[in-house]
């Protein structure tokens, strides 16, 4: 048997101690889930440093004797896990020897504030992959588990131009305007137009009655 398959057995999947019976009464009180907050992808430049975050929520203070955590990587979520990061309870995290990192591999959380985040250094193509953020907090029972997918990239993507944007926006929004302000001109242009022609109408035919009128009256 491989030493990465007894690692991910002996590390990766930790058994919780039996728990008190105060304590399991706790649990089934409604005080038993743990929450896992990670970041599901992150995108790290090739040659730079990258922090990947991993923060647990738990009912329970964290107990150092009886707190058990691992960080481990897969190229691949259908390959063997290889633990690179560990907790002691007399050294606290530590990073574990690698072939693959190296010394690479530094905790950047804290501990206090159930913060369980380590920084990559000199990030390689060969990082990337599927890493692992395994927690318990006895008398939890339940274990916390968050995954992160690494993505390297050789180059970011240029940042956008907000001016250009901006200039866009303003010279559609100026047009837009315009054509707004002409068809509201000649709308009115043609609703005064109208008025006139029944005005004229109207004159006409006040015209032809007092006409008809006179013509009348002639006859009488």
């Amino acid at each position: 048997m491989s030493s990465h398959v007894q690692e991910r057995r002996s590390g990766a999947q930790l058994i919780n101690a039996p728990l008190p019976l105060l304590l399991l009464l706790l649990g089934l009180s409604g005080c038993s889930a743990m929450d896992v907050t990670v970041s599901s992808s992150i995108n790290a430049l090739n040659g730079t440093t990258v922090r990947i975050p991993c923060i647990f929520t738990s009912c329970y203070k964290m107990n150092a004797a009886k707190f058990a955590m691992n960080w481990t990587y897969q190229e691949s979520l259908n390959d063997t896990e290889e633990i690179f990061m560990t907790y002691s309870k007399k050294k606290g995290m530590m990073p574990m020897r690698s072939e693959r990192f190296g010394e690479r591999v530094m905790f950047a959380g804290n501990l206090d504030k159930n913060d369980l985040s380590f920084s990559l250094s000199d990030v390689q193509l060969e990082d990337e992959g599927v890493y692992h953020c395994y927690v318990r907090n006895p008398p939890d029972r339940i274990q916390g588990h968050g995954v992160i997918q690494l993505n390297v990239v050789t180059e970011l993507p240029p940042p956008r131009d907000s001016t250009i944007a901006v200039a866009i926006g303003a010279s559609v929004g100026g047009a837009l305007a315009l054509l707004i302000l002409s068809m509201v001109v000649v709308k009115c242009l043609r609703r005064h137009r109208k008025q006139e022609l029944i005005s004229e109408e109207k004159m006409e035919e006040e015209g032809k009655l007092e006409a008809e009128g006179v013509a009348e009256e002639g006859t009488k």
